[in-house]
């Protein structure tokens, strides 16, 4: 996503612990200055780009692993911490956090929360949301709280790590947090499929609800982004896009899946049905991983009925013949990146087209990047509905001086 810093900084500070990020807080509250917080900087330009000079508050000094009890399959990090290095830690005793981001050698784990973006896997595995289990953060007036523990079964206190999930940094600055793991799978595979239109896709994603096996994730493919595919080759002439559905486990149990779901495929009469494994495998899910952060002129997330994801597909590829898209069509949840939209039609695309669809599908359509000039609140984020209100008063709790990433999330 952002390489380049769209923020309107006067100055970035870069605390080495939490006491000194709370007193860079206190200070910014009693001079009223807006105050941006900043992880790896990979999402800056998901939300409306702010427009109040303020302070930088980089959590790139905040980067420890403050509490590694394996045994109990739990850990405690700072926000700092990189998914990369987070991944390498955990590798030393089998062990994962399943949440799939793009450019994870940069983005952070207090960024992955507070943008809360889904990858492939949680259809199987669950969000980041399922994986946090103890918070503690710092509000717009320097006050620290948190919430949840350092055990699974820990119940106490308001839900703040549900609350702060996906906030994008409105409500406080996260400074540590507490995760819950899973054991590294013994083997993966991907299981690919080629779909002639949409109504195939619709009858071969509908029928996995009741496949004998059980996916992680199932991905539908589609546009020119893999069309020429280096691990999948060329799409037949004819065909749509493919479907892509992630196994894993043990060995036997993966082993017994490729071959359950070849097997009811065929009697489908689906095409192009191939097992993917070890390498290719691992090329072709980095590039479904990493696919909402290449350079576009925009890209789109919508989250609609599973039912109704190749509807809205249609949509993005009617409006854009070059539109490629990712959808992680198990969970609903779909990732369009545009290429040839004038800068003048973003609004009327989003606005008058695309946004309307997924709300007819019981859904919701936010823009995580453009370069496109920036757009109106409502392109961004939509409409203010009963949701916003509540959001609105919880904010101003945390906030009163609406000082924390003002614009970015709230209509400041």
């Amino acid at each position: 996503m952002t390489t380049t810093n769209p923020l309107p900084l006067t100055e970035t500070l870069a605390p080495g612990d939490i006491d000194a990020l709370v007193d860079v807080v206190r200070d910014c509250c009693a001079s009223q200055t807006p105050l941006y917080p900043i992880g790896g900087a990979t999402a800056l330009d998901y939300g409306r780009t702010p427009q109040q000079p303020g302070i930088g508050l980089s959590l790139s000094g905040l980067n420890r692993v403050v509490d590694y009890p394996a045994s109990d399959m739990t850990i405690t990090v700072e926000p700092g911490i990189t998914m990369g290095q987070l991944r390498e830690t955990l590798a030393g005793e089998r062990q994962e956090l399943p949440i799939d981001v793009p450019q994870s050698d940069a983005a952070t784990i207090g960024g992955v929360v507070a943008t809360a973006l889904a990858g492939p896997r949680c259809y199987g595995l669950g969000t980041i949301r399922d994986y946090v289990i103890g918070i503690s953060a710092v509000d717009g007036r320097g006050t620290p709280f948190k919430g949840g523990g350092r055990v699974v079964k820990n119940v106490a206190g308001y839900d703040f790590c549900k609350l702060l999930t996906g906030s994008l940094g409105s409500l406080g600055v996260i400074v540590q947090l507490t995760l819950r793991l899973r054991p590294i799978p013994e083997k993966s595979a991907l299981v690919v499929c080629d779909v002639s239109d949409s109504e195939m896709a619709e009858r071969i994603l509908a029928a996995l609800v009741n496949s004998g096996t059980t996916p992680v994730a199932i991905e539908l493919l589609a546009g020119p982004a893999w069309q020429n595919d280096p691990v999948l080759g060329d799409l037949p002439g004819g065909a749509a896009g493919r479907i892509a559905v992630g196994v894993s486990g043990t060995a036997t149990e993966v082993d017994w899946m490729i071959e359950q779901l070849q097997r009811e495929w065929n009697q489908q009469h689906v095409t192009g049905v191939r097992a993917i494994s070890d390498a290719p495998a691992d090329e072709l899910w980095s590039r479904i991983v990493e696919f909402p952060a290449a350079d576009a002129p925009l890209v789109i997330q919508s989250s609609v009925r599973p039912s109704d994801v190749t509807g809205l597909v249609e949509e993005c590829r009617g409006a854009d013949e070059a539109c490629s898209v990712v959808s992680h069509a198990g969970s609903g949840i779909i990732l369009a990146r545009f290429a040839e939209v004038p800068n003048d039609d973003v609004a009327r695309l989003i606005n008058n087209t695309l946004r309307p669809a997924a709300v007819t599908a019981d859904g919701s359509l936010v823009v995580l990047s453009t370069n496109l000039g920036n757009q109106t609140h409502q392109t961004i984020w939509g409409g203010r509905t009963d949701a916003t209100v509540v959001m609105e008063s919880v904010r101003r709790q945390f906030d009163p001086q609406r000082l924390l990433n003002p614009g970015r999330f709230f209509r400041d």
